[in-house]
């Protein structure tokens, strides 16, 4: 047992150069001490077997049904792929807390990598098992994970098979979403820039995350058709919606949830 456990830790120690494939998108660091995962929650969140919770950085794989509602496509294949790479790695995984170490769930947010020296959520987003989210502070892989998930778009791979970017007139629920639109105007106030698509959404970039993005460019944004993800909100909810505002709201958190496709 000694022997299995001083063989892992020098495994996280070791180069990732000969990583292929999939595993080649963000390599890990040296130096991470191994810690036993207790079991697989879903798609991007493990329990250790010290108690905490560990929500996977930059992932985000279907929601489980949870109150009566019916699992998301792909939603139990994720949370099963991640258990057999939690198994391949010998229930053991090394932890990247994140700048930003806490989600307001009390979950550690921390990059997750397996003795190979594997990026994990990498791993998952290279098959089309979940999407790439940023969310500032929690940044610095932005780059290889984007790299990761548009290999398995390219190849059509989970939950890439059919699109599954909705058109911004088809948002009819609150929750994560990959959406599409055209720019129908573009509001700075002290509430932040508000980014209209054809009065369906408004995507918010809050006053504190401005420095973030270039704002001229937000401002030039109008007429051109972009991509957005995120966790849309339902505005009529909480009695805040006035006549004539998009009932749907996207808060956009760093400059790599969103691209301009014209």
């Amino acid at each position: 047992m000694l022997m299995k456990k001083a063989s892992l830790a020098g495994a996280f120690f070791m180069s990732a150069i000969w990583l292929s494939g999939a595993q080649a998108f963000c390599p890990a660091p040296g130096g991470l001490t191994p810690v036993a995962v207790q079991r697989v929650v879903d798609g991007d969140t493990l329990r250790l077997s010290d108690g905490r919770s560990v929500r996977m950085i930059g992932l985000n794989t279907p929601e489980l049904g949870k109150n009566g509602r019916s699992d998301e496509p792909f939603a139990v294949v994720a949370r099963k792929r991640l258990e057999a790479l939690v198994a391949a790695s010998d229930g053991q995984v090394g932890l990247l807390p994140g700048k930003e170490s806490k989600d307001h769930y009390g979950r550690t947010l921390a990059h997750v990598y397996g003795a190979d020296g594997a990026s994990l959520e990498a791993q998952m987003l290279a098959e089309g098992l979940g999407f790439q989210v940023a969310v500032a502070p929690n940044v610095d892989l932005v780059a290889c994970q984007q790299a990761a998930e548009n290999s398995a778009r390219q190849a059509g791979l989970g939950v890439w098979r059919q699109s599954p970017v909705l058109k911004a007139e088809q948002i009819s629920t609150s929750g994560f979403a990959v959406l599409s639109g055209r720019v129908s105007k573009v509001q700075r106030n002290r509430g932040g820039v508000w980014i209209e698509l054809q009065d369906s959404v408004v995507l918010k970039v809050a006053p504190n995350l401005l420095g973030r993005f270039d704002a001229a460019s937000l401002e030039r944004l109008e007429g051109k058709q972009i991509e957005a993800r995120g966790w849309v909100l339902d505005r009529s909810r909480r009695g805040g919606l006035k006549e004539g505002q998009a009932r749907w709201m996207l808060p956009l958190t760093d400059p790599a949830m969103f691209q301009v496709m014209q």
